[in-house]
């Protein structure tokens, strides 16, 4: 199957080549492609993941444990004896709440504590449970009862998280003064660092008990060593490290949103001791005033600029692994392989990131907001939620079946339908492939039943019945080892069926020019009439400009060069298809019933040809596109349009009437001019042999095929007159 792919793609892009070269595209099987996450990704996963370079397997199993009521969840703890908590509140609310969720999976409210959210859950070797409420940010102890106390006021509007440290120690990350305190068992706890940020925005400590926190609006990753002493290990390209995590001694950072201009100059450096505690509500000499829009953590403004994901190597080496123009990363966890798992929001996608070239799109949840995990045990990952405020579990297991309903496909035409082919690792009996049609662009109204679809080495037929729309459903069950098949592409065949070209209009060119002679061929008369050796006309169905004296208005203008005698049909045509066209030109006379063959096999759009063999009177031509070219014998299509009446004329206008009144030296001349076909276009008459002089008709206007004309002249001079119709014939008479 994958070499099947491959010759198929590499035939796609040498048709693709030709079509290009030649815009010549011949009604014949095209292939509808799915192989890249975005193709996938269009369509509708159900416990499927989709590798970054689209490849799809069974995604890890995500459950509900337990759907809250609250709007938003933002902090999980686990206890000794895997009791969880999970908390949150909504920005309207009127109180934050603790749930609890026993390892037997009893789930319970476990406290309300006044305020609006709460952000940060730790829990002590004593499984007491330890909160933080913000805004006017209060941490509280509750006891297994679900009875809270205060144990420590920062005096500040935010915390953002907590940690323990080995000796029981309590560390809080603040804003809007980006302190971080130190609080031991008796809660009486004193600033233990500061970052000179509005924000303390995310934090972890490391294997060396060392503190590391991400910031805002700088977007700093800072490490604190035990003793306080700070120094910046990055600044990220972002506004907001949402959230820090270490394994094995390589640290990880999320960061999200576009920085302020304030902060996008060098790295700032931090003091490495901590200075005394500022007053409640007084800012400190140096810290970033907090200003900048609210941070993400508030779910209060929109975040513009998207994430970037980093790794600190142990080196001290960062580089960005990485990144989302839309998704914005609020939690970071691994997988039991060691793999980094971003939470984001606005769309609840979580990722895991493979390697610095691949990531997958590991499992779309129903909230918009994945918020937090928690590293549970024996690889389980838990995830809380926002908008709406669940709690999940995350793998280690795999689903054991998901399934992928495909965009759907919009063939432009009725078509049939080929085999398709799946290019898959693993046991092709774990796979399913099935297929539906339709005529209207929703699969849920008026389209075929889902229909099975053979998955075979060689292509399995596709049953749904020909229509124009079409919709594959990929059904993926774990194998007996509970490993997951691969899936790579699928490819559907596909023919339209043919229709026929179509001649939408044909427009005759002024008589006297044709289209496009070769220069060798060009003639070189040198009309008495000052007709222009050339003209330019417009696309057909562009008309001249209501201000245009001479030239068409000239969007695909062509020109037209002067031949005595030669008329230009023009035409527009197309086919649904896009396959090549060629024409057949034919003529005949407005009242007969017999077509000429003028041209047949003509690929231009245009045909010129000399009206001189043919007698003046009205004429009709017909043009028929055929699709020849581009289908096999017996099946191509044509279609046939007829031109409006038109006039060819090759006989000059005829002077009669002619009379002549002396009056003295003078003499006055009158005369009529008539054409069988065509209106009388000017009247010119030279006296003597000299330059010709523009005769008007006595009603002033040429408006028709007879008009009367009068002169006055010299008597004792020789006249001529010359008139012209309207297709540049002309007749001369000499009067006396």
């Amino acid at each position: 199957m994958p070499i099947y792919s491959a010759l198929r793609r590499i035939a796609g892009a040498c048709l693709l080549a030709a079509t290009s070269a030649s815009l010549s595209v011949a009604v014949e099987t095209r292939i509808w492609e799915q192989t890249d996450q975005s193709d996938f990704a269009r369509g509708t996963a159900k416990h499927l993941s989709i590798r970054s370079d689209g490849h799809i397997t069974l995604s890890p199993e995500f459950k509900e444990l337990d759907s809250t009521t609250v709007p938003y969840l933002w902090a999980i703890a686990q206890d000794s004896k895997g009791t969880l908590y999970y908390a949150g509140g909504g920005p309207t609310g009127s109180s934050a709440k603790i749930f609890a969720r026993t390892a037997d999976g009893k789930c319970k409210a476990f406290a309300e504590l006044s305020g609006l959210e709460i952000h940060a859950l730790a829990i002590d070797s004593s499984d007491r449970v330890y909160a933080a409420v913000l805004p006017d940010a209060k941490i509280y102890r509750i006891d297994k009862t679900g009875k809270s106390e205060l144990f420590f006021d920062p005096k500040c509007k935010y915390v953002w998280s907590m940690a323990f440290d080995r000796s029981g120690n309590l560390f809080a990350a603040t804003g809007d003064t980006g302190l971080i305190y130190r609080i031991p068992p008796d809660g009486k706890g004193t600033e233990f660092a500061k970052t000179d940020e509005a924000h303390a925005r995310s934090m972890t400590i490391d294997e060396a008990g060392n503190l590391i926190v991400g910031t805002e609006p700088g977007g700093l990753i800072v490490r604190f060593s035990p003793q306080g002493k700070g120094f910046v290990l990055f600044q990220t390209g972002k506004r907001e490290v949402t959230a820090v995590a270490e394994r094995n001694g390589i640290i990880y950072a999320a960061a999200v949103g576009n920085k302020p201009a304030s902060v996008t100059g060098p790295t700032p450096v931090l003091p490495s001791n901590p200075a005394p505690v500022s007053p409640a509500g007084v800012a400190r000499a140096g810290a970033t005033p907090p200003t900048a829009p609210p941070i993400v953590g508030t779910l209060s403004a929109a975040v513009s600029g998207g994430s970037e994901f980093y790794r600190i190597n142990k080196d001290g080496s960062a580089e960005k692994i990485w990144d989302s123009a839309s998704d914005l990363v609020y939690a970071v966890a691994f997988d039991p392989a060691g793999r980094p798992v971003l939470g984001t929001g606005n769309k609840g996608v979580i990722y895991r990131i493979d390697s610095d070239q691949l990531s997958t799109q590991l499992v779309d949840a129903p909230p918009t907001q994945v918020t937090a995990f928690l590293q549970g045990r024996n690889g389980t990952i838990y995830a809380a939620t926002g908008n709406v405020g669940n709690l999940y579990s995350l793998g280690p297991d795999l689903a054991e079946t998901g399934t992928l309903d495909s965009d759907v496909l919009d063939t432009t035409d009725f078509a049939i339908w080929g085999k398709a082919h799946i290019t898959s690792k693993g046991n092709n009996g774990s796979l399913k492939l099935e297929a539906r049609s339709g005529n209207l662009s929703d699969p849920q109204h008026d389209w075929s039943p889902w229909s099975a679809v053979p998955v075979r080495e060689l292509g399995g037929q596709i049953g749904a019945p020909p229509a124009r729309f079409l919709q594959f459903r990929l059904t993926i069950t774990a194998q007996e080892n509970g490993g997951s098949p691969e899936v790579s592409a699928v490819d559907i065949p596909y023919l339209p069926k043919n229709l026929a070209p179509k001649v939408r209009q044909i427009e005759m060119a002024p008589f006297n020019y044709r289209q496009a002679p070769s220069s060798s061929s060009l003639e070189r008369t040198v009309m008495a009439s000052g007709s222009p050796a050339s003209i330019s006309v417009a696309a057909v169905g562009q008309r001249r400009s209501a201000a245009s004296s001479g030239s068409l208005e000239a969007t695909g203008a062509a020109t037209l060069q002067y031949s005595k005698g030669f008329l230009t049909a023009r035409w527009s045509a197309n086919d649904p298809n896009s396959d090549a066209l060629q024409f057949k030109v034919e003529l005949r006379g407005k009242n007969d019933s017999v077509w000429r063959l003028l041209k047949d096999k003509l690929t231009d759009r245009y045909y010129a040809f000399d009206t001189a063999s043919f007698p003046d009177g009205d004429y009709v031509i017909r043009v028929t596109a055929s699709d020849a070219p581009g289908n096999p014998p017996g099946s191509s299509l044509a279609s046939a349009l007829e031109s409006e009446p038109f006039v060819i004329d090759n006989t000059p206008p005829a002077i009669e009437n002619v009379k002549v009144e002396n009056e003295g030296t003078k003499r006055t001349v009158r005369f009529t001019a008539k054409d069988a076909h065509s209106w009388i276009d000017k009247a010119e008459y030279s006296s003597n042999g000299g330059d010709w002089t523009p005769l008007e008709p006595v009603n002033k206007v040429a408006d028709s095929q007879s008009l009367d004309y009068q002169l006055r002249v010299d008597g004792a001079s020789v006249l001529s007159v010359r008139v012209f119709d309207e297709n540049d014939n002309q007749t001369v008479r000499q009067i006396f």
